[in-house]
């Protein structure tokens, strides 16, 4: 009777452990069975998922205005030698 008992109580822990898991990763794990259901389908065609409106859209439609690029550092030494003290400025 005490085995019996046993296999009942393991088999109840693995089953609760495996609805435990189903609750806990229940997207990820919907993502991944839709994924497979996709590429085990053989009328499934990837091109149809995302067929853009404007296939001449550009890729980056909010590009950096050049305003806010950063100036080219200067040669920090100079091509002669002169007099005049010359204190480099730290560019950030």
């Amino acid at each position: 009777m005490g085995a019996i008992t046993s296999a009942v109580i393991a088999i109840a822990g693995v089953v609760l452990g495996w609805i435990t898991i189903e609750i806990a990763c229940k997207p990820c794990l919907e993502q991944g069975r839709n994924a497979l259901d996709r590429s085990l389908n053989p009328d499934y065609d990837p091109d149809d998922d995302a067929v853009p409106a404007n296939i001449r859209a550009p890729l980056n439609p909010n590009p950096i205005p050049t305003s806010d690029l950063q100036e080219p550092v200067p040669d920090l030494k100079p091509a002669v030698a002169s007099s005049t003290s010359y204190t480099p400025v730290k560019v950030v």
